[in-house]
């Protein structure tokens, strides 16, 4: 009987101990963290590399070219005076030099010059510009809107009118600042040059035989 009890009484805390561990094992819980989680790490695109653009390809700069031939005159040019002689001279590149200080323009073809005139120029007060100018316009028949004068011949060097062209080429007459030549020789000039082509102006330039016109 006390056996018996005894068991009894093992079983019986068996029992209840098992009750009680398995009471104890369902009220625990997973601890809560009070804790923000981390904050991952951003992680940003790289940014795609900028698509290359090709640079606009520099002007071309004017090749010179050589005197190879000056014309052979037998006198000074007094004004109203030009020499012509395009024998022997090929085809090529134009350029017009004009000296204000000699009073005088000229025209190359390939570096030959084949013509050349006394010629007049702008006034005190209104200068022909120095520097090099590329033919903007050619009118055979051109009257200034400016002075309401005619300009025979007229190639046009600014957009505010200076030209070359046809004039009354006598000693003490000037111009606004265009470069007047004699009417025979401007009608040459007009015939022998394009538009584009160089007219270099200088105030005391002489060129010489193997020297590089450049502009």
């Amino acid at each position: 009987m006390r056996a018996l009890q005894l068991l009894a009484g093992s079983i019986l805390l068996a029992a209840l101990g098992g009750g009680a561990w398995l009471t104890l094992r369902d009220s625990r819980q997973a601890p809560v963290s009070t804790k923000a989680p981390a904050p991952r790490p951003r992680t940003i695109a790289a940014a795609a590399p900028p698509t290359p653009v090709a640079a606009p390809s520099p002007s071309p700069t004017p090749a010179p070219f050589v005197v190879r031939r000056i014309l052979d005159l037998k006198k000074p040019l007094s004004h109203g005076d030009y020499v012509w002689d395009e024998s022997g001279a090929p085809d090529g590149p134009v350029v017009i030099t004009v000296d204000l200080a000699a009073q005088v323009v000229s025209i190359f073809r390939d570096g030959y010059e084949i013509g050349t005139a006394a010629i007049i120029y702008g006034a005190d007060n209104m200068p022909t510009p120095l520097g090099v100018f590329p033919i903007l316009q050619k009118d055979a028949d051109h009257v200034s809107n400016l002075y309401d004068a005619p300009m025979p011949y007229m190639l046009r060097l600014t957009n505010d009118g200076v030209a070359i062209h046809a004039s009354d080429v006598r000693y003490g007459n000037a111009t606004h600042g265009c470069v007047g030549v004699p009417t025979g020789f401007a009608r040459k000039l007009f015939a022998a040059t394009r538009i584009g082509d160089r007219v270099i102006v200088t105030n005391g330039k002489r060129l010489s035989m193997g020297q590089s016109i450049v502009g």
